[in-house]
């Protein structure tokens, strides 16, 4: 697996002086960005099909609502972690699950911990990749399956972010410079690690807030301050290809502290969404 060229750090040198880009540069991050694997390409996780659970893990349910659809799967040890700035497990496989029925009007709220349940990260054993396809609980479709593979490639900080704002404080980047980014990032965008591209407030911002109860003031302190301990471990957009559409045009998110990564505490991983 190589490096992606670092394109975004050329629209730093094309639209910046070179303080301020150095500047922007200094804080892009390494991101395992997950595209449609073609032919030769190699092979890393999948949107879609059906999951391989092993025996004693029960699908996913929302009860009340109904089973959660399964999203993505991604196998750790074919994943770049060496070249990440995460501690992703060595093996196994995360497994991405979502209720998501646009004709029900249950939604998984981020400042909800009640409905928290509508989406679910599993961090499966090595050994459950020989177990047999789950057939889809009654009354679920499957999502189209789609292969993906990885590049790794930096990862551009969003421009309202807490880390963006503080390396910056009153200096503001050109317009130009913002849509230059924003058309780089354009298209789907799965990814494993990195800056995730939120459609629209910052994410961390987000699960901060839902982290703390839901219910404190968006203008209290405690939110930046909770903000700066959650990573993105997943980003999850829509795709034609796998017949996905969170909203209009949005993307999963799933957050988690790094000292819960680090330990394998996967069901401390937040969930959030946002769409257009």
């Amino acid at each position: 697996m190589t490096t992606a060229p670092d394109a975004l750090h050329a629209l730093a040198r094309t639209h910046l002086s070179a303080e301020l880009a150095d500047r922007w540069i200094a804080l892009s991050r390494p991101a395992a960005h997950l595209r449609k694997a073609e032919a030769g390409d190699p092979v890393v996780g999948r949107l879609g099909g059906l999951p391989r659970l092993p025996e004693g893990v029960d699908w996913p349910v929302w009860e009340g609502c109904g089973p959660l659809a399964f999203v993505a799967e991604v196998d750790c040890a074919a994943l770049p972690r060496e070249q990440l700035d995460i501690a992703l497990p060595a093996d196994g496989r995360l497994a991405f699950f979502y209720y998501g029925d646009e004709d029900d009007d249950a939604l998984v709220d981020t400042a909800d911990p009640d409905t928290w349940v509508g989406a679910r990260l599993l961090h499966l054993p090595p050994e459950s990749a020989a177990a047999p396809e789950r057939p889809a609980p009654a009354g679920l479709t499957p999502y189209p399956e789609v292969p993906l593979t990885v590049r790794v490639g930096p990862s551009a900080p969003d421009f309202d972010s807490l880390a963006l704002t503080a390396a910056f404080g009153e200096d503001e980047l050109p317009d130009a410079f913002k849509r230059a980014v924003w058309n780089y990032e354009s298209g789907v965008a799965h990814q494993i690690g990195g800056h995730a591209q939120s459609v629209q407030t910052a994410v961390e911002i987000v699960v901060a807030h839902g982290a703390l109860g839901g219910e404190v003031s968006w203008e209290d302190p405690r939110i930046e301050k909770e903000a700066e301990g959650w990573v993105l471990l997943a980003q999850l957009d829509s795709d034609e290809d796998a017949d996905m559409m969170w909203g209009d045009g949005g993307a999963l998110y799933w957050l988690i502290r790094p000292d819960d990564l680090a330990a394998g505490r996967f069901d401390k991983a937040v969930f959030t969404w946002q769409c257009c």
